[in-house]
């Protein structure tokens, strides 16, 4: 029952989990693009013993400015989010139903509380958000070869 309570706790309220496998289409190396001195990448394994394993990495001129360990799991047939800014002990974020691509909810967590990720096309969206949308940050990825 604890478990259960945790869960609702993560999700927003009247959200429901959505239900699925491990997002396959996530697989691959993805870029920003431009020529600006800041790039981020993201590399995500396909999907391998029940997870898909990931990294951040925001590179400024010859300098790491900023890196992130990233999983997704299944739990009860539900995607679960893990990220580890920094290295730092993970936090969980449940996947819920609606909208396109997937998105993580934890509105326990102070920020972000929403993660979001949508192909379109060879492009990968990623937005960064608190539960209700605002204070959003994006990123637009194209696959690195």
């Amino acid at each position: 029952m604890r478990w259960k309570a945790l869960g609702l706790m993560l999700m927003l309220p009247g959200a429901a989990p959505a239900t699925g496998g491990l997002p396959e289409w996530l697989a691959g190396r993805w870029c920003t693009a431009g020529g600006g001195p800041t790039r981020t990448c993201e590399q995500w394994q396909p999907p391998a013993g029940g997870m898909m394993l990931g990294v951040s990495q925001m590179v400024k001129g010859e300098s790491t400015v900023a890196f992130e360990y990233l999983r997704i799991t299944m739990d009860r047939g539900v995607a679960v989010y893990q990220a580890q800014p920094g290295g730092k002990p993970p936090t969980a974020f449940r996947a819920v139903a609606g909208g396109e691509g997937i998105t993580f909810i934890n509105a326990a967590h102070d920020y972000p509380q929403r993660i979001r990720y949508r192909l379109e096309g060879d492009e990968l969206t990623a937005e960064i958000s608190l539960a209700d949308g605002s204070k959003a940050m994006r990123w637009r990825y194209r696959r690195d070869q």
